[in-house]
């Protein structure tokens, strides 16, 4: 059933889907408990020595950004970036940390590191609210949603593509999603932004919506019509099947049959059909 792919190759930043799961792991297993906290690596010494011993209130996801809330300490802010990473174990002795683990925290025989990310660092709620502000509305919570959507892709005078990895506009939505994204709405990637209808720009939020809920779900990006690959469910995926053009630039489109196409767009390779996506349109 597979039609080949390369998908698996590609190194990725997580996008949203994948950080509201982390969130929604480390809320279940330290929210309400007394966490220790200690930096491996010796570079956030300081700022773990903040936290420990403190009682982690909440965890939250926005976009692609980590938010842990204490009693009484700082917020723990922390993006991933491209090779940030969590290792997590909740019910065995983890191994001990690497030489790279910036943060390790435990509480309840539960543990966590962190190695890798872009940023980790302890912020006051006011800078918390800034960076909140500044992303566009993030479509699995949709707290802004349609609306701020719709006014902040219409200021973007560049081209689609371009338009949906800038998390000002919309928050959470990576080189993955906008190449699927696109494909399934039948859009080219260089049609400008602030020339799509109301109507394409509801959709476009829509579909955001719906995938990004159903990649927190699944815990993978899978946007495939199972019955376009003769399957009954979408986990039943193989894992080169799951998407129709991301990475398959000179494969066949699981539609049409015309050559998927690459080319960079804002400083980053996207994906598409020409047949399904046709240029103007």
């Amino acid at each position: 059933m597979s039609s080949g792919g390369r998908t698996a190759t590609l190194p990725v930043m997580p996008e949203g889907h994948t950080l509201h799961r982390i969130a929604r792991r480390h809320r279940d297993l330290f929210a309400g408990r007394e966490v220790e906290a200690w930096s491996p690596q010796g570079r956030f010494s300081a700022e773990a020595a903040v936290l420990d011993g403190h009682r982690m209130e909440d965890v939250a996801a926005y976009g692609k950004h980590l938010f842990y809330r204490w009693d009484d300490a700082p917020t723990l802010y922390v993006h991933l970036g491209l090779v940030g990473k969590f290792r997590t174990w909740s019910r065995r002795q983890p191994p001990p940390p690497t030489s790279g683990t910036r943060l390790a925290m435990r509480a309840d025989g539960a543990t966590t590191y962190l190695a890798g990310p872009m940023a980790c660092r302890l912020v006051a709620p006011e800078e918390e609210a800034e960076i909140v502000d500044s992303l566009g509305p993030d479509p699995i919570q949709s707290r802004r949603g349609r609306r701020e959507f719709h006014r902040r892709l219409d200021a973007k005078r560049g081209p689609i593509a371009a338009a949906l990895l800038d998390q000002g506009v919309v928050a959470g939505i990576g080189n993955v999603y906008r190449a699927e994204l696109l494909f399934l709405l039948g859009i080219h990637p260089d049609t400008p932004a602030a020339s799509l209808t109301p109507e394409q720009v509801d959709d476009l939020w829509d579909l955001t919506v719906d995938e990004l809920r159903l990649g927190v779900e699944h815990g993978r990006i899978i946007t495939v019509r199972p019955q376009e690959m003769g399957t009954r469910g979408r986990t039943d995926l193989d894992g080169d099947e799951r998407l129709y053009v991301y990475h398959r630039d000179g494969l066949p489109c699981r539609r049409c049959g015309s050559v998927v196409r690459m080319k960079d767009i804002a400083g980053r390779k996207t994906w598409w059909c020409p047949s399904c996506q046709p240029e103007g349109e």
